[in-house]
């Protein structure tokens, strides 16, 4: 329990201006991720290089595009959004270790410690729903009596 809640108080809710800036950052994200992760997994001449150069095989390309299209799909899941973003960081320490170990690459690290440092504050803002997501499965999952 966060300490604004207790057993008889609900955890309070975000203003309606954070809401909507949380939500036009996902969208955002979910739209460049979702560009990201399909020119990879359909082998995009400069993804196909890119992932030559860092010298682990392309099969790193298609992980990497399915962790990047499922993050887009999941930030545009409310109750997911947190869990995606978390993951979506992950991608992000990846690529920017990748980036900093492959000569050329350096620069690009700028762009995913950026990104990475978004991925974190939105992990943060939707820690209330990714911490109840587990309680919300086991509620989803249970029967239902009378039926």
């Amino acid at each position: 329990m966060s300490p604004s809640e207790t057993p008889d108080r609900p955890p309070r809710r975000r203003s309606l201006p954070l809401t909507v800036v949380l939500w036009v950052v996902q969208i955002l994200l979910a739209a460049f991720f979702l560009f990201q992760g399909a020119t990879k997994l359909l082998g995009s001449p400069s993804a196909v290089r890119l992932f030559e150069d860092i010298g682990l095989g392309q099969w790193l390309r298609y992980v990497t595009g399915v962790c990047e299209v499922a993050g887009a799909v999941g930030l545009l899941i409310a109750p997911l959004s947190g869990l995606a973003a978390l993951g979506l960081l992950g991608v992000m320490i990846g690529a920017t270790a990748g980036n900093l170990l492959t000569p050329g690459y350096a620069s690009f690290a700028i762009q995913t410690v950026a990104l990475g440092v978004v991925f974190a504050l939105l992990a943060w803002a939707r820690w209330p729903e990714t911490r109840s997501l587990p309680e919300r499965l086991r509620k989803s999952g249970k029967p239902r009596s009378g039926t």
